[in-house]
C-alpha cells in the first residue's frame, strides 16, 4: 500500500476549513487526545490510562478545557482505528460513536500508524530519505508496524499494516531509520545497530505527545475534502484476529516465518535520540 501522508504544517493547512476536530487515540496503554482548528493545534493530552473506558471521558473533557472549546463547537471527531490493542481500539471507537450521536457530529477513522509516523517526522534531524517506522507491541513476540519514507512535504507510505515478529520488522529496513513507539522501538533500534545499521528511536510518551493532535489533523483533512465515515460501518483495523479466534499454529507462523529468539542484541538504551 503506497500513499502520501502530508507532513505537519501542510496537513494542518489542508484541514484548516474543517472547523474544530477532536482526535482520540486509544490503541496503546496511553490515551492520546488532541484538538485542531483553523490550521493549528489547539491542545494535546497524552496520559497513561488505568482503564480507557473509565478514564477517557475525563481526559477528553480536560483536553477540551485546555483548548477553550466545548462539544457543541466541534465539527467532527477523528478516532484512531488501529492497528493496536483490541480492547483499547474498541473502547475509543465506541466512545467516539457515542459522542457524535449525542452532539450530531461527523466521525472519521484514521490510521493510528500514520499519526505515530507524523510524531517521528516532527522530530529534529528528520530529512528526506529517512525511513520512519512506527510500531506498536502486538504481544506474542510480534509488533504492528509500517514503513514510511520522508519526502519534501509528505511521508510516502511504503507498506500496508504489518503484524510480524519484532526482529523481522527491524530487518526489513535499510538506510537511515527512525523507529517510533514505546519500548519495542528501542528494541528494534538495537537490532539494527547490532548489524551495523544506522538507527534511532523515539520511544515514550514525550515523543508521542502530539499523536492525538495528528489523529485530529488527519481527520480534519478528510473532513475538508468532504469525506466522513458512516458510524455503523466504521470498525477497528485489527490486522489479525483476536487470540480467541486463531489457533496456536496460526499464531506461531506469519507468512511462513516461524517465531524464534532474536539473533542479534544490543543495548536498547543506546537508541534514545
Amino acid at each position: 500500500m503506497t500513499y502520501r501522508v502530508l507532513l505537519a504544517e501542510k496537513l494542518l493547512a489542508a484541514g484548516a476549513t474543517a472547523g474544530p476536530v477532536l482526535g482520540i487515540e486509544t490503541g496503546t496503554p496511553a490515551a492520546r487526545i488532541g484538538i485542531v482548528a483553523a490550521g493549528r493545534v489547539l491542545g494535546s493530552l497524552n496520559r497513561p490510562a488505568r482503564s480507557h473506558g473509565a478514564d477517557l471521558p475525563e481526559l477528553v473533557e480536560a483536553a477540551m478545557r485546555r483548548a477553550g472549546i466545548g462539544m457543541r463547537d466541534l465539527t467532527a471527531i477523528a478516532v484512531g482505528i488501529g492497528p493496536g490493542s483490541f480492547t483499547g481500539l474498541r473502547v475509543g471507537l465506541s466512545y467516539a460513536k457515542g459522542l457524535i450521536i449525542g452532539a450530531k457530529l461527523k466521525i472519521v477513522g484514521v490510521s493510528s500508524l500514520d499519526a505515530m509516523a507524523l510524531c517521528g517526522a516532527h522530530g529534529p534531524g528528520i530529512r528526506p530519505g529517512v525511513t520512519v517506522c512506527p510500531m506498536i507491541d502486538a504481544r506474542r513476540g510480534e509488533v504492528y508496524g509500517s514503513l514510511y519514507q520522508v519526502g519534501a512535504d509528505a511521508l510516502e507510505r511504503r507498506s500496508g499494516d504489518l503484524v510480524v515478529p519484532l526482529e523481522d520488522f527491524a530487518m526489513q529496513t535499510a538506510g537511515e531509520v527512525l523507529f517510533v513507539g514505546e519500548n519495542k522501538a528501542e528494541e528494534a533500534c538495537a537490532l539494527v545497530q547490532a548489524r551495523g545499521g544506522r538507527a534511532a528511536a523515539h520511544a515514550g510518551n514525550a515523543e508521542l505527545q502530539l499523536a492525538g493532535a495528528y489523529v485530529a489533523a488527519l481527520g480534519a483533512a478528510r473532513i475538508a475534502r468532504g469525506e466522513s465515515d458512516r458510524p455503523e460501518s466504521l470498525e477497528p483495523r485489527y490486522v489479525r484476529a483476536s487470540g480467541a479466534a486463531v489457533n496456536s499454529t496460526a499464531v506461531e507462523r506469519r507468512e511462513g516465518v516461524e517465531h524464534g529468539t532474536s539473533r542479534g542484541r544490543a543495548n536498547p538504551a543506546a537508541c534514545r535520540s
